[in-house]
């Protein structure tokens, strides 16, 4: 198939960003792996960035084989790349919002009950935390490939029956969107949570310092408006990924028109830009950044 100029165009944008991605992705799990080796422990923030990291990694690498061998080959049955990209989505998510919950708890100054005993247990539970993110992602792998036999099998049995056939596909279409969709929401709404209660916490304590007119407090009062910048672009990024995903899941675009590879050139620039601030909200991560762009400081 000879792709048109609009489709080699938005082809060649979403090649870049996914080349961005990879190498961003590579970078955290490189300089994180190595602060690993080096220090012999992990703060729970690099810990969860580290998985994010690969995860990211697996995820981009699934989209780019499915998407240009789905367009150059469509008569390929590509059913276990997708499984990937779905698994390893459905894990960012839950790890993205898990990275906004330990923020939340570690940073707001809520003095709830329920707060002050998550922010005694939370660092503790990270592990956990991550090992039940991987196995509730592994459910997407069973129920994916439970359809995917259903619909090889069953359908091929029923050739001659065309209204029953198109019933199932339809049925099958309906639950896998609503299941994946749901998939999404949860975790999707617990970093949505986390996060406005987050931002919530900082305005509070911002109106708390403008009562005091010292250079502390002005300096207090710049960190927290910095913290609320970066939250607000941290929100409005990664609402605007999950939005895209439900677009492009709920209705399907070939991979054969324009659109859908424009499509695909929204969500995977809200990528690169939330694995951007991501890196930026991480100290060991934005060390090496300002190293590699500025060199190391002379003594």
């Amino acid at each position: 198939m000879i792709p048109n100029q609009l489709t080699v165009f938005f082809m060649t944008i979403y090649l870049l960003e996914s080349l961005t991605i990879i190498v961003q992705s590579s970078l955290i799990v490189a300089v994180l792996s190595r602060e690993w080796v080096q220090v012999k422990r992990l703060s729970p923030v690099d810990m969860i960035l580290i998985s994010l990291g690969v995860c990211r990694f697996c995820l981009q690498w699934s989209s780019v084989l499915h998407n240009f061998c789905s367009y150059f080959n469509p008569d390929d049955d590509l059913w276990y790349i997708a499984i990937i990209w779905e698994f390893t989505n459905t894990l960012a998510f839950w790890l993205t919002s898990l990275l906004a919950v330990v923020y939340c708890v570690k940073v707001s100054s809520f003095t709830y009950a329920i707060f002050l005993w998550l922010r005694w247990r939370i660092l503790r539970l990270i592990p956990q935390l991550l090992l039940g993110s991987l196995m509730i992602s592994c459910v997407t792998i069973i129920v994916s490939a439970i359809k995917h036999y259903i619909k090889s099998q069953l359908i091929l049995q029923l050739p001659r029956n065309i209204t029953k056939t198109e019933t199932l596909r339809t049925f099958l279409e309906k639950y896998y969107i609503g299941q994946h969709l749901a998939m999404l929401f949860i975790p999707f709404l617990l970093f949505l949570t986390c996060t406005i209660l987050l931002i919530a916490s900082l305005c509070q304590h911002l109106r708390q310092i403008r009562h005091h007119d010292t250079g502390h407090s002005n300096s207090s009062m710049k960190a927290h408006a910095t913290a609320l910048r970066f939250l607000a672009f941290f929100l409005i990024f990664f609402t605007s990924y999950f939005l895209t995903i439900i677009i492009s899941t709920k209705y399907i675009l070939k991979h054969k028109t324009s659109w859908f590879w424009a499509y695909e050139t929204i969500i995977y620039a809200t990528v690169s830009i939330h694995l951007t601030s991501l890196m930026l909200s991480s100290p060991t991560l934005k060390k090496v950044l300002k190293v590699s762009c500025y060199g190391p400081k002379l003594p």
